[in-house]
């Protein structure tokens, strides 16, 4: 039957009497609707009558004519209403645009409907200390509403938030949890259903949807509409739904793969932590999928892991830990120190130790000794008190005793340890060079050098540098000292147990009077944090009594910041009350530090305590560093807090101080940090643009960095514009935005935009530019970005360019020594290897920002740095001696090449110059001969075998000089032509060897692994396989051969002896210990090239004459060590004690040589 092409005819029909034409008309009018509603859209009252007439058979069908209609019309809201209505003639199932658009318009509304029945939640125990803030700093209610808001955090409005999805306007987003009804007409997106068989209608047209997707085994698409509507049963009922699909399917997964719950449960963890912005909500959806992991059968522990860790639940990891030890099974006890190093990685320290207190020690228990009475009545007790310990086998007390010392850090430290100072890769000759570059006398080209140092050769120990320079190291002077004793702390971070020996020369020595500079002493307080960084279980003693008995200011100062950084998190009340005395005291000396340190010490816990007392003394004293100090403590007490820190963040934004304007901007970028909160980003740039304060909008601009660190792409389409500013401190800004979310990506856009700002026209623009660069390009190659030659080469330019500006200069040192972090073995990690935030890298990097102010803050950045390895490990936590595959080539992630040192050339000798008549007499000459000889072969036609006269030196010269003319002519002649072929032979060449290079390689056990090259690795079939996809770190290995011997790697480490530091403007060592070094070193097989030479030259000196030796050695025995002193020591005599017998003098004797015979 043809198509209608109009409508009149059939339209007269709805006025007629008789129900079957009517009938008739709306289902002719319904087929050909897209071609004639233009005409029908005139008629809608009489169809809509034909709707509201009770009597009327078809009114369904009337409702879909309408809904069609509608549609046209772009009225959805009214299109979708009628569509509702017209129940199952609305087809769900058809592939047209219609049904298309009204479905999604129903999710929509379902998503509105069900948020805005979503209770919030009860505050959990970690938030019981947030509502004191708003008394504190709220003008509005007191009720806490305003601390749930995620849309409108800084403002007293109860507005409601966005949808999760955070689209871009807000007539695009849905209802809210708490829309109010004097609100509902802000959004024409969203139609206000108050008809409740509407609203039962699209409940159902809802579930036949989620019904039909189910049945295809989409569940992943109703988990999303399950989240963004906040409606937990949903998505309990999917995934339940999912495992008995699974169950009923009977299809067995294979071993190591994931059934479908397994891999909806880790899709829902995925989009809650990446996804959902609402931090109440997400500790929703983590309660929810911690309850259903604990009810599967064989549940991912990792997964159960994570979310004990997000939610603080130390009960629930512990309880996990002693459950998988219980089984008393080799490869469940594997899987448990797998999740203690992961809880390790990702948990702060105060949670790491309510979980060690919750664990069996290992340990045997002590029998009491008691005796009478007594003992009767309490032996009861005891027993019930110990019973747990008296049960445990040895395998399950070796297992806890294990894990309690994962869980404390000390083994992943000792392996990240071992791993840097074995694949130690720092090029010393860039250091060199550095040095040599820089004005030693020059205090920020000294601090500069040292922070360079500090950063190569960061968890490595390898303060060689610092030892062959002492004459460099002892023109440091004041806080210069205080930064390159400092220094010490980063390049041996992690050496807990030498950290004493090494610092003892410049540790403040209690109860003594201390000799050394107190710049030495603050720093080695600092240094002794830094070695204990996050690890302060057996260093928190020791430097708060430093801390208490100091009375200088600079040693309170290296002393405040070594408690911050070993105290980190752990919530330490006694420490913060030490601290706060200090503060108090008023000394803008030390001020900052103890604010930073305190901020440090309650990191992350929202203690409103805390936060007032810090509020209220920046607004009492008159010290601007106090007063910053206090605002980032402030900062970083909030960290990761998000909706909680709300008040705070309001009430320090409208101070008119610009210090406490930029700790309230710190503490958004790091409440919200990795978030993507587009809220927190409508903010900083709202202050990044309209601040009348120069350091608030520099700081505004940087947090885009920490709110989107895990979005990197995103980053440099948001600063684009900024980075063009008028206003230098927005560029370097968005220069070190750039910098913090794109650490060690290598992204070209980000690199495209920071190029340019190399050569900005101001100097801390190039500064910011540079190290945001080196932080970029950290553990590139040129390989992975052919940029990355050009970019070194830069450096080393702007460092050694005398007329370049001293900023510019500090920039580009601090860059050579984070592009080549940890001896080219860390890369800048803001997250942890499963995904979740790195707190200390996170606080470190913010701190290091700080540096504008205080250049002592640089230090911190080591605390970015995360050695990127694979550390195999077996049962029983020791190294095995095992390979897996790489499938790429092994130059994709080899280590950069070395620089090549070029050696002095000597002066070379000036060619003679060649008069023109000389030439024209040596050409006639040669004419001349070559004439004569034609002569002579025409003579001569048979050869003869008698011996050519000799002919005179200088014609052959010549002869040989001519042959190299045409030579050289000939080259010429032909330079141009083949100019083109060579460079095209060079580039084919290059392109051969390339492929050459096979793909695939083997990579032994305790290497460098970088982040992109894990997606690479695989264990091929053999001894050892991995619990888990490998993510970096220690890995714990399945030993499928257990009663074989197995080979270990040797730890190199423990053979190498600890020296103290070294002391500016004194020998390191005594010649006597260098030259044992030396020699023990050599007997292990560990000496390097360098002490492989000096032992050399040793050698060679010990074998010539008494005379001559001490004609060598005649100045050589006051230096720092190396072969002079060494051969000092082996051919001196014993010192002498007083009172012992002279030597005989030796008498005079002679000696003849071969030179005088003659």
């Amino acid at each position: 039957m043809p198509g209608l092409v109009t409508a009149k005819g059939v339209l007269a029909f709805l006025a007629d009497e008789e129900t079957e034409l009517k009938v008739f008309a709306l289902k002719t009018l319904n087929d050909d609707i897209d071609t004639v509603w233009t005409e029908v859209a005139d008629e809608l009252s009489q169809i809509e009558a034909l709707y509201e007439d009770d009597q009327f058979p078809e009114r369904e069908l009337a409702a879909l004519v309408l809904a069609k209609v509608y549609f046209h019309l772009q009225a959805y809201n009214e299109s979708m209403t009628f569509a509702l209505a017209a129940g199952p003639l609305f087809k769900l199932d058809n592939p047209g645009e219609f049904e298309e658009t009204i479905i999604s318009k129903c999710i929509d509304q379902y998503i509105a409907v069900s948020s805005l029945h979503h209770a919030p939640p009860k505050q959990s125990k970690t938030d019981t200390a947030l509502p004191a803030i708003s008394t504190t700093f709220a003008s509005g209610s007191l009720d806490g509403s305003t601390v749930i808001s995620p849309t409108t955090p800084f403002s007293q409005s109860t507005l409601p938030s966005k949808s999760l999805l955070s689209r871009a306007s807000t007539d695009n987003t849905i209802l809210d949890p708490t829309f109010q009804p004097t609100k509902e007409g802000r959004s024409a997106s969203i139609a206000q259903v108050t008809d409740t068989k509407t609203q039962i209608a699209l409940h159902n047209v809802v579930e036949r949807l989620f019904e039909t997707s189910l049945k295809e085994g989409k569940y992943k698409q109703v988990v999303g509409i399950a989240v963004e509507a906040k409606n937990l049963d949903v998505l309990r009922k999917v995934i339940k739904r999912a495992n008995e699909d699974n169950k009923r399917s009977k299809v067995a997964t294979q071993e190591g793969s994931q059934g479908p719950a397994e891999e909806l449960m880790d899709y829902v963890l995925g989009i809650c932590m990446d996804v959902v912005q609402e931090r109440s909500f997400r500790t929703e959806i983590l309660r929810l999928i911690l309850d259903l992991l604990n009810e599967i059968p064989n549940p991912d522990y990792f997964a159960i892991a994570k979310c004990a860790v997000y939610l603080d639940s130390d009960e629930e990891a512990s309880k996990m830990l002693q459950h998988l030890v219980a089984k008393e099974d080799r490869d469940v006890t594997a899987v448990a120190y797998q999740i203690a190093f992961d809880l390790y990685d990702n948990g702060t320290q105060e949670f790491l130790g309510k979980v060690i207190k919750s664990l069996p020690s290992g340990e045997p228990p002590k029998k009491p000794e008691q005796e009478g009475e007594g003992a009767a009545e309490s032996e009861p007790l005891l027993q019930d008190q110990e019973s747990p310990e008296q049960a445990l086998p040895e395998e399950a007390a070796k297992a806890y005793k294990n894990i309690r010392s994962i869980l404390d850090g000390s083994k992943a430290i000792k392996l990240n340890l071992e791993f840097l100072y074995r694949n130690n890769h720092t090029d010393l000759s860039i250091l060199n060079k550095v040095r040599d570059s820089l004005e030693g006398r020059n205090s920020i080209f000294h601090t500069a050098v040292t922070f360079c140092n500090a950063f190569m050769n960061a968890g490595t120990t390898h303060d060689k540098f610092f030892r062959d320079n002492l004459e460099w190291l002892g023109k440091a002077v004041n806080w210069s000292k205080f930064t390159a004793t400092a220094a010490l702390g980063v390049i041996h971070r992690g050496n807990l147990t030498q950290s004493r020996k090494l610092l003892e020369p410049y540790l403040p020595r209690q109860g003594a009077v201390s000799s050394g500079s107190i710049f030495s002493q603050g720093g080695a307080l600092y240094a002794y944090g830094l070695i204990h960084a996050n690890h302060g279980a057996d260093a928190l003693d020791y430097l708060r009594t430093a801390f208490k008995s100091a009375d200088e200011e600079v040693i309170q100062h290296g002393g405040a910041l070594g408690l911050g950084i070993a105290g980190m998190a752990t919530g330490n009340e006694e420490v913060f009350g030490d601290l706060t005395e200090v503060l108090f005291s008023d000394s803008a000396l030390n001020g900052e530090a103890v604010g930073l340190a305190m901020g440090l010490i309650m990191l992350g816990t929202g203690n409103a305590k805390a936060v007032e007392t810090m509020f209220t003394y920046a607004h009492e004293t008159t010290h601007e560093k106090i007063v910053r100090g206090c605002a980032l403590g402030m900062a970083l007490v909030m960290f990761g807090r998000q909706e909680g820190a709300d008040e705070t963040i309001e009430a320090l934004l409208s101070d008119p101080d610009p210090t406490l304007r930029y700790g309230g901007i710190l503490t958004l970028a790091l409440a919200y940090c990795g978030t993507g909160s587009n809220k927190a980003m409508r903010k900083v740039l709202h202050y990044a643009v309209s601040d009348v304060n120069d350091d608030v909008r520099r700081i505004a601009v940087m947090s885009m960095g920490f709110i989107l660190f895990r979005k990197p792409g995103s980053v440099p389409r948001m600063v684009e514009l900024l980075a063009e500013s008028y206003n230098p401190h927005v560029r370097y800004g968005s220069a070190m935005a750039l910098g913090i979310s794109c650490a060690g990506t290598g992204l070209d856009e980000a690199i495209d935009l920071l190029e340019p700002m190399m050569k900005d026209p101001t100097d801390f623009v190039r500064q910011g530019a540079l190290i945001a660069l080196a932080m970029i390009m950290v553990q590139q190659n040129e390989v992975m970005n052919p940029k990355v030659a050009a970019i070194r080469k830069t450096l080393k330019k702007v460092v050694g360019d005398r007329h370049e500006d001293a900023m510019t200069k500090f920039g580009a040192s601090l860059a050579l020594g984070i592009i080549d972090a940890g001896g080219r073995n860390c890369t800048i990690g803001l997250q942890t290897q499963t995904g979740n935030l790195n707190m200390p890298g996170i606080v470190g990097m913010a701190v290091f920002t700080q540096y504008w102010y205080w250049f002592p803050f640089t230090h911190f950045l080591s605390l970015s740095f995360v050695p990127t390895s694979v550390i195999g490990l077996d049962h029983d936590l020791e190294i095995p001696t095992f390979k897996f595959h790489c499938a790429t080539r092994p130059s994709l992630f080899d280590y950069p090449p070395e620089q090549e040192v070029k050696t002095e050339e000597g002066p070379t000798m000036v060619t003679t110059a060649i008069l023109s008549t000389t030439a024209q007499a040596k050409r006639r000459a040669q004419k001349k001969e070559r004439a004569q000889r034609r002569e002579s072969m025409d003579i001569d036609s048979t050869p003869t075998v008698s011996k050519a006269p000799s002919q005179p030196a200088g014609d052959k010269m010549d002869i040989d000089d001519d042959k190299k003319t045409k030579g050289e002519e000939s080259k010429e002649k032909k330079e141009g032509e083949s100019t083109g072929e060579k460079e095209g032979q060079s580039a084919s060449d290059a392109k051969k060897k390339a492929e050459k290079e096979k793909v695939g390689y083997e990579i032994e056990n305790m290497s460098r692994v970088l982040p992109g090259q894990l997606k690479y690795i695989s264990f091929p079939a053999g001894r050892y396989k991995p619990v888990k996809k490998p993510t970096g770190g220690p890995l714990l290995l399945h030993d499928t051969q257990p009663d074989e011997t197995k080979t270990l790697i040797e730890e190199k480490l423990k053979k190498v002896t600890t020296e103290r530091a070294p002391v500016a403007g004194a020998s390191s060592s005594t010649p006597r210990q260098t030259a044992q070094n030396l020699l023990s070193q050599a007997s292990r097989g560990q000496l390097p090239s360098s002490s492989m030479r000096d032992l050399n030259e040793l050698f060679q000196l010990g074998a010539r004459g008494a005379e001559g030796r001490a004609a060598q050695l005649g100045g050589g025995l006051g230096g720092s060590g190396g072969a002079a002193a060494a051969a000092g020591v082996l051919t001196a005599v014993d010192e002498d004690n007083e009172g012992d017998q002279e030597a005989d003098v030796p008498r005079d004797f002679d000696y003849f040589t071969d030179a005088e015979d003659e």
